[in-house]
């Protein structure tokens, strides 16, 4: 039997000169069989981090991407029949919708943050007696916002989505369109503030002022309602804003949880398409949101020209409400709403004419469209009765 070297216990073989890295039981050191193990744990979770972060990814971008992908086709698609883009000047184009033959010619300015589609009912009717027209403000429906270096330069005196600049912007359209005055002007809502501010500088333009719901340009300095409107109503539109821009509205949309304004068996299945088209638009949604958030300047800019431009006494003022603003917000508010109209047309308006509408709130244009036309009816055929006359 041969004897073992020294060496050979210490280094393993001492023909290969290879070293025994085998562990003996007991030495301390962790079993070789442990670290695969551990590592194959730990590549198994960063794995399935790593697939769940994709497929995260791929749910953050895949809505945008296809619900942008459909703007940009339902945009050419969608856009409404006998519509037109009218030049305004410096790169401007607005876009106009005139239906009806005859004067005078009326024009209607919708409620805050809406496209003129919301007047749908109103001007089908209207047309069959006079020429009637609907346009999008700047940066709503399909009046693209422009860039500011191609403005009139207004928006430094009035800023971005005020009464003010879109009182410039009407008169531009007005002129370029060749509309024939005096003209016959309808506001709702923010419209009512754009009417006024119109009527006071234009005046001799305007040969009658129709208010449906206006908001007291006072409505501001009362602290409930400007929590109201800044604490509860601008975040809720921020928040569709967010929803379109990430494409959440179109998928709402689809599943049916988020309907458009106008529906209905007589309305036609395009407008009913373009509604969707607006709310899954985050350009439209962003002019929407902003026209909220300055109204309370639009409101100061309206206070300031009733001050110092008085209405022609040759324009005749009629005010048509319902029961309340807005049926949806607390009875505080709409009685605040209500004490403040009032005060407005005891200072400012005097002699106007006020027509209640029993069961409908600031909604009324869409809801009860044939209460609205019924005045502008009458309205209109007195002005043809006149010009007859003369």
């Amino acid at each position: 039997m041969r004897k073992r070297t020294e060496g050979q216990e210490a280094t393993g073989d001492a023909r290969t000169g290879k070293k025994n890295d085998k562990p003996t039981v007991g030495s301390g050191q962790p079993s070789p069989q442990r670290r695969p193990q551990q590592r194959t744990k730990t590549n198994r979770c960063w794995s399935t981090v790593t697939s769940v972060g994709k497929y995260l990814l791929l749910i953050g971008l895949i809505p945008p991407f296809l619900n942008y992908a459909s703007l940009q086709r339902e945009g050419q698609l969608l856009l409404p029949k006998g519509g037109e883009f009218i030049d305004i000047g410096l790169g401007q184009r607005m876009h106009l919708m005139c239906k009806g033959k005859g004067q005078p010619v009326v024009i209607l300015d919708a409620p805050t943050g809406m496209s003129s589609d919301i007047w749908f009912h109103v001007q089908e009717n209207i047309a069959l007696l006079t020429k009637v027209c609907t346009y999008d403000r700047m940066g709503l429906g399909f009046s693209k916002r422009v860039l500011q270096n191609e403005s009139t330069g207004t928006e430094k005196v009035w800023g971005m989505s005020t009464t003010g600049r879109m009182v410039d912007d009407l008169h531009r359209l007005i002129k370029s369109a060749g509309l024939a005055a005096p003209i016959i002007l309808v506001g709702s809502e923010l419209g009512t503030l754009n009417a006024r501010f119109y009527s006071h500088i234009h005046d001799t333009q305007v040969s009658d002022l129709v208010l449906i719901d206006p908001i007291p340009e006072d409505i501001f300095e009362e602290e409930q309602w400007q929590k109201y409107w800044y604490n509860q109503l601008v975040p809720s539109l921020q928040a569709m804003q967010f929803s379109a821009a990430t494409g959440i509205s179109r998928i709402l949309i689809i599943l049916g949880l988020l309907k458009p304004t106008i529906m209905g068996d007589d309305i036609a299945e395009d407008l009913i398409q373009r509604q969707k088209y607006l709310l899954s638009n985050p350009a439209h949604q962003s002019s929407a949101v902003d026209e909220h958030f300055f109204l309370n300047e639009s409101a100061s800019q309206v206070r300031e020209i009733s001050k110092f431009k008085p209405l022609s006494s040759g324009t005749s003022v009629s005010v048509i409400i319902g029961d309340s603003f807005d049926e949806q917000i607390p009875a505080h508010l709409n009685e605040v709403v209500a004490q403040l109209q009032k005060k407005l047309l005891d200072k400012t308006y005097p002699t106007a004419k006020q027509i209640y509408i029993k069961g409908v709130d600031r909604r009324m244009i869409y809801a009860r469209p044939s209460a609205v036309s019924k005045h502008l009816w009458k309205l209109v055929s007195q002005r043809q009765s006149k010009q007859q006359s003369q």
